[in-house]
């Protein structure tokens, strides 16, 4: 299904000609107020690929320099070469090419001294495109040099913004498969800027997702953006999703879309689930329409990925909860304990210089760390009063039994060492197998520390909480023989600044914490 707005229906929102942005530039430099004057009078009404020509002047080398400042967009300069000095309109040429590193811009050189700048000298050794003897530039000439040297900008504009959409393309890809929102708005921004660069749009169009439409395969609303350019194109975003949306669900063109609008839906198992809109300054060609519906296929397959992904993700959510619920059934005070665990862990994570993506992986993992207390009788796992030695060690078999539990799957592997190694030791003294903690993943190790602390804190049927200040200061004296130092000294500093207040509150008070957030990956 393709769609494109009808040329021979009227526009119901016009764009000006003279807008700014789809004009070109030309920067005159002269120093003969004549030459500026007969300028503008030669290329008056002066149009190319439907758009007009915007003449910025300047009197000197000097004054061309401020020029540049304000403007970034120029497309050609006509540039005179003897100003206020003999060599001024060459000096700006070194200018614009080596310290303004601007390599678009097309250089035109015209003098009215050509004894001053033979011409086979300049062009041997100024990165110019055209020189000029002013006596011979007649309005025919000066028009054909314009237009010429507007083509090769455009062409190479062009080449350039293709350039930059591949490398977008090529950088997403390696993460395509194991996809997150950035890696996927920085495809999307990348196929965007090649449709630009390839069919000479102007720079403003959009990818994004209908919303609801996704809602319905998966119940997940997923809205990805892809924008560029004007910020007028921006301020009708609202309008244009709403008119695109109801374009690729029915097959029909709004009312409303501008003249020679194109929409191109993004279809998954044969459903819109997304479109391509763009606004080109003239109408496309059929090779551009089919290079589009090339792009749009594309970019439903990384959508595809993208849910397909949310998917798995949310799979394996789904069973951490499950195997937590599990271990939460076996001893009431355990649920909230878990939730504890994953909060302080996140944030210790991050803390810790990890980043907000993986500190949420650490937070699931560590839920699992007492999964395996669903393998100790319930007469001792819920006895209330202390354990005798032999009770305690069945207690902590939980380890092996965790282990046992989550090490027959492989993405369960970080979660598979926490349950089986939190209670080992920085000094190599701990449980199941009495090896030192560094040498195991730091998720294990932040587990160690926080599943004491709240141990500590909360209330148990043969004990009484804490005091919070004193289970830190029992952290601290166990830094380097119990914990890995790192990791406390990390909690000490969090501690202190009131980042655990919340979670410390609901261990004292008895009250369910509220599922982490996942935050969005850096």
């Amino acid at each position: 299904m393709k769609l494109i707005r009808n040329k021979a229906e009227p526009d119901s929102v016009t764009l000006p000609m003279a807008s700014t942005r789809h004009r070109w530039k030309l920067l005159v430099v002269d120093d003969e107020p004549d030459m500026l004057e007969l300028t503008r009078l030669n290329l008056k009404g002066f149009r190319f690929a439907e758009r007009d020509l915007d003449i910025v002047e300047a009197s000197s080398a000097k004054q061309a320099r401020e020029v540049l400042a304000q403007h970034d967009d120029i497309a050609v300069a006509l540039i005179d070469v003897v100003m206020e000095t003999d060599d001024a309109g060459l000096r700006l040429v070194e200018y614009i090419r080596n310290d303004l590193n601007n390599l678009m811009m097309r250089l035109i050189i015209r003098t009215g001294q050509p004894g001053l700048a033979p011409e086979r000298f300049v062009i041997d050794h100024y990165d110019i495109d055209d020189y000029k003897d002013k006596t011979e530039l007649t309005a025919t000439h000066l028009y054909t040099s314009v237009r010429s040297a507007l083509k090769a900008y455009r062409d190479l504009r062009t080449i350039d913004l293709n350039r930059q959409g591949l490398a977008r393309v090529l950088e997403a890809a390696p993460d395509i498969y194991r996809i997150s929102n950035r890696s996927l708005n920085q495809f999307f921004q990348g196929v965007l800027t090649q449709i630009i660069g390839l069919c000479n749009l102007s720079e403003s169009s959009f990818i994004s997702t209908i919303g609801g439409v996704i809602a319905t395969f998966d119940e997940i609303d997923i809205t990805v953006q892809a924008t560029s350019g004007s910020l007028a194109i921006q301020d009708r975003f609202a309008q244009i999703r709403k008119q695109c949306t109801e374009a690729v669900l029915t097959g029909q063109i709004p009312d409303g879309l501008r003249k020679d609008a194109y929409v191109v839906p993004l279809l998954v198992q044969r459903l819109p689930v997304g479109f391509i809109y763009i606004e080109p300054t003239q109408d496309l060609s059929d090779a551009d329409r089919g290079l589009i519906s090339m792009v749009a296929q594309q970019c439903a397959s990384a959508l595809e990925n993208l849910r397909l992904h949310i998917d798995l993700s949310q799979s394996y959510d789904h069973m951490i909860d499950m195997l937590a619920k599990v271990a939460e059934f076996k001893d009431h005070t355990t649920g909230s304990h878990i939730r504890r665990i994953d909060h302080y862990t996140r944030l210790l994570a991050l803390e810790m210089g990890i980043t907000a993506e993986e500190a949420s992986l650490f937070g699931k993992a560590s839920r699992l760390h007492d999964v395996g207390k669903v393998g100790i009788p319930d007469a001792i796992l819920c006895k209330p009063s202390r354990l005798d030695p032999g009770e305690f060690e069945v207690v902590r078999t939980h380890t092996y039994i965790g282990g046992n539990i989550l090490q027959r799957d492989r993405f369960l592997s970080v979660a598979c060492d926490v349950a089986m190694h939190h209670h080992e030791r920085w000094d190599g003294k701990g449980y199941p197998e009495g090896r030192p903690s560094h040498e195991f993943h730091l998720v294990t190790r932040i587990v160690s520390v926080v599943d004491v602390f709240d141990a500590l804190i909360s209330r148990r049927p043969y004990k009484e909480p804490w005091n919070p200040q004193d289970a830190a200061h029992e952290i601290e004296q166990g830094a380097g023989t119990q914990f890995d130092p790192t990791v406390v000294t990390s909690f000490l500093k969090l501690f202190n600044a009131g980042k655990f207040d919340h979670i410390i509150s609901a261990a004292q008070h008895a009250t369910d914490l509220p599922e982490p957030f996942d935050a969005a990956p850096d």
